[in-house]
This record gives C-alpha cells, structure tokens and sequence, in this order.
C-alpha cells in the first residue's frame, strides 16, 4: 500500500511510519521542514516536503496513495495572534479538499476524546470541526476518526510546578479517574486501522491506562524521589489565572480550563465509556514515569 503521513516525525507520526516501513509498504511522510528529509529517508519512507497550508501541495502528494494519514500539529498556545479554532478548521478544509482532488479513498483522521460535543469541551471543539469537515466528503471515501485520550507527554508540563511548589495543581485530577494514552499505542492502532480494510464511517477510542490523578501523581512521585507527590484541585478562575500569568493566550488558556474542567465534571469522558477500546494499549502509567524522570533529573 501507498501511504501517506502527516505530522512529520512527531511522536505519533514517527513510530507510525516505523511500523509501517517494517510492513513493507510504501510510505510517504510530509513534513515543512527540509532538514527532516535525511532522518525520514533513512527510516526507508519518502519525504515529502511543503507546507498543510498548500493544498496544491497536498493534493499532489495524496494523488495515487491508498490511504492518508491526517493530523493537526500541535501548535503555540503562548502566540497571543493564534486563532486556534480557525486554525483546526482551515487545516480540516484544506486536507477535505485534497482528499477529494485527489481520488483518496481511505483517511484515518487523528481527532480526540471529547469531539463528539460541540460545546463544553474546550479547544476540543477543534476536533469536532475536523471531524464535521471531513464527515462531508462523498460517501464513497471510507473515514476512521482515532480519539485518543490524554496524553501521557501532556504530564510534562507539570515538571516546572513540581520543581518549584513540590505538587501538581490543576482544575482537575485528585481522585477523578483519567483515562491516559501513550503515542506508542496509538500509532499502533492507526497502523491496524490503515493496513485493515474498512468501509464506511467509525470512531475509534485509543487509551492505554485508567488511573486517578492522585495515583498518577504516586507513580510519578515514585520515578522521581518524591514518594508523596500530592495531585491537588484548583478552581478554575485560579486555574485559569496561572495559564494567563505565564504568558499563555487568554483565549486558549480559556478553552484549556474548560476542556479540564469537563474531564473533571465527566462530560469529556461521557461518549469515551461508552464506547471504550476493549483491550487497553501496552505503555503504562509506569513506564512512561521512567521517561518522566529522566526529563526531571536533566532540568
């Protein structure tokens, strides 16, 4: 199969396209930037280089492919210009209009927990966009729309909170069971998706544990020598004035801590058991804490 993947060599995108290469198909990686083209040739794939924004682009590097891979990169929550719900929907629009220029039948969309709703969620109403965008083309293009849960790489963030107060705080956690997710684990699902043939419309969830934050906090106190590491709940005014205070654009600092405050009321996670993966992945809690460390220990 012909393949094509978005992304460039990010934390999905990269194991995707190893497991992909190893298959033996023939894969084609779009990146913007020209100095990733030696790494991704070396992973045995084809570099395409240009930009999500050309769709002239896009369509000529779709065209003659099985399958596309698509994503929307994550972007600078701290540029105060961002528009980051326009930036979901033109990249949605852009990728819908290549898919259909270019006769690709097969799409399997990177999305996220919470795009079922199309309020209350947050900077999630992005995904809902894309999905809605893309849920427009003819019906003869067969769509599979992953929706991963947290991200355990997310945790990251906290390293400097933890560094300096000694816990972490945030509008949500404590007792709340979070459903996490590694990009191990879902690249594999979206390899099993595309080398599957599917027909039609479906969403898949992708998670890979379900634990408290107050025992994620233990698992990632324990990695990193602070055994009692405590995961507390702030409001969400408090929550929202620490995001604005370090710099971050007000309105996306706004969508952040009502996207939490949903995974702390329930609504976020409300579609995701009910339709929950029946087998979680294989990355633990545990081991990416080991990863966590080492990030700890070098800052």
């Amino acid at each position: 199969m012909k393949i094509i993947i978005t992304g460039s060599l990010g934390n999905i995108s990269k194991p995707l396209t190893t497991n992909l290469v190893q298959k033996g198909h023939e894969v084609v990686v779009i990146s913007s930037d020209p100095k990733k083209q030696e790494t991704i040739e070396a992973m045995g794939a084809t570099a395409a280089i240009g930009s999500l924004t050309d769709v002239a682009f896009l369509t000529a590097t779709f065209t003659g492919a099985d399958t596309v891979y698509s994503m929307v990169p994550p972007n600078f929550y701290f540029d105060q210009s961002l528009d980051l719900l326009e930036y979901y929907r033109s990249l949605g629009i852009n990728y819908a209009e290549a898919i259909q220029k270019s006769g690709v039948k097969n799409l399997v969309n990177l999305s996220s927990i919470g795009a079922n709703l199309d309020k209350g969620n947050g900077i999630l109403i992005g995904a809902n966009n894309v999905e809605k965008i893309l849920n427009e083309l003819p019906s003869d293009v067969n769509i599979v729309h992953i929706r991963p849960t947290s991200f355990f790489y997310n945790l990251f963030t906290y390293l400097p909170m933890i560094k300096s107060q000694g816990f972490i705080a945030a509008n949500y956690g404590e007792d709340d069971i979070i459903p996490w997710v590694s990009p191990i684990d879902i690249a594999a699902t979206i390899s099993e998706e595309i080398t599957e043939s599917f027909v039609g419309r479906k969403v898949r969830y992708v998670a890979s544990e379900e634990v408290s934050g107050s025992e994620t906090a233990k698992i990632l106190g324990e990695a990193i020598g602070i055994p009692d590491l405590e995961w507390k709940i702030i409001s969400d005014e408090k929550a929202l004035n620490g995001l604005t205070a370090a710099g971050m654009n007000p309105k996306i600092a706004a969508g952040l801590v009502e996207m939490y405050g949903a995974l702390h009321s329930g609504l976020l996670a409300e579609d995701y058991y009910k339709n929950k993966p029946e087998v979680m992945g294989k990355v633990k809690l545990a081991d990416f804490a080991k990863e966590f460390a080492i990030v700890f220990n070098q800052n």
